[in-house]
């Protein structure tokens, strides 16, 4: 049995929202292991100074999420309870 985190994120382009979307899970992926599925939420366009256009989508993306005793023994933690000898 797996769990998996659910986080929201927006990513941004100059050309479209396909690249926005690719640059968000980019960045993402970058810190996050095992990223799982992306879900496309909202997408809008910014019209900035001079016309030029700023594509931003907004996704939920979900990643798979260790145990806590493995995250505990990363840092060097022992079981609970677990006497020293």
């Amino acid at each position: 049995m797996s769990t998996y985190k659910v986080i929201e994120l927006v990513g941004s382009s100059n050309t479209s929202w396909g690249d926005a979307a690719k640059a968000a899970l980019e960045t993402a992926g970058k810190t996050l292991r095992d990223l799982r599925v992306a879900e496309v939420t909202k997408m809008d366009v910014r019209v900035e100074d001079g016309g030029r256009l700023l594509y931003r989508t907004r996704l939920k993306v979900s990643f798979k999420v260790g145990s806590l005793e493995k995250f505990a023994e990363s840092l060097g933690a022992k079981p609970y309870a677990q006497e020293e000898d």
